[in-house]
């Protein structure tokens, strides 16, 4: 049930068709976790917070620094040096107070990644790195959870929902992060954000756009991103969309699977 201080603050979804007050119940019994209180994290936090998610979970183990404040708008240049959990938390129950907030303070692992995923609905991976996106879509994967999934370039990035563990219309096997992605580009070949540079209003673009996926996959309207690869070029502002399928050879739900837990994770 939604409260009458509920049912003023949500009013701009309610009288959406496509989302009404069925919809808006269904976001308030949702639990969604978002790895990363950074540059994709920061703006995804802040929408689904303001969206009205029941529960939200964020997962991160560092502290904010100054270079942070040119794109993690969650935090503000007085949190410099708090954990990011702590101030991003702080930003969120500002914002929305009926959000039921839990913070991880750890860096997700082999060990801890299936506890943590196991207790939400979606899981939004705002993570920066190949290792720890391989992880959290396959602990996705062995929880049954939908993931969705971006990736932040220089002038580029991508968005993608997974749902590996369920089937298309037809009854055929939804794909992987693996079916996209089967081998992550060796080590050295991609720059980080600290070498390369990063713009700040690109990870706004794209963190809004993985919590307007999370919102769908929850409320259940339009087309999913599972099997489509949107991908954003912000020196044309162009955008692209491309569709890939399951790959029969992937470990995960392939014809013969050959990943059957996190052990292979550090």
């Amino acid at each position: 049930m939604l409260t009458s201080e509920e049912l003023e603050r949500y009013a701009r979804h309610i009288v959406l068709r496509e989302v009404g007050g069925p919809g808006q119940a269904a976001l308030k019994a949702s639990r969604v976790l978002v790895i990363g209180a950074g540059g994709l994290g920061a703006p995804a936090l802040m929408y689904l917070a303001a969206a009205g998610i029941g529960t939200l979970g964020v997962v991160d183990d560092d502290t904010v620094s100054l270079s942070n404040l040119q794109r993690q708008i969650i935090h503000a240049t007085p949190d410099v040096g708090r954990p990011k959990v702590d101030s991003a938390g702080d930003r969120i129950l500002a914002l929305n107070p009926h959000v039921t907030l839990r913070t991880h303070a750890v860096r997700l692992n082999a060990k801890n990644a299936l506890d943590l995923i196991g207790g939400y609905d979606v899981v939004v991976d705002g993570s920066d790195n190949f290792a720890t996106r391989y992880l959290v879509s396959d602990a996705c994967y062995l929880a049954k959870k939908t993931l969705v999934a971006g990736a932040l370039g220089v002038f580029d990035a991508s968005l993608t929902t997974i749902r590996a563990h369920g089937a298309d219309a037809n009854g055929n096997m939804n794909p992987t992060y693996r079916c996209l992605f089967p081998e992550a580009p060796p080590p050295g070949t991609t720059p980080t954000c600290e070498e390369a540079g990063v713009l700040g209003a690109l990870a706004g673009v794209l963190g809004s756009m993985m919590a307007l996926e999370a919102i769908r996959e929850i409320v259940g309207f339009g087309e999913s991103l599972v099997g489509r690869l949107v991908m954003i070029d912000a020196r044309a502002m162009r955008f692209e969309t491309l569709r890939y399928a399951r790959d029969p050879s992937n470990p995960l739900n392939g014809d013969t699977p050959t990943i059957t837990d996190l052990s292979g994770h550090k």
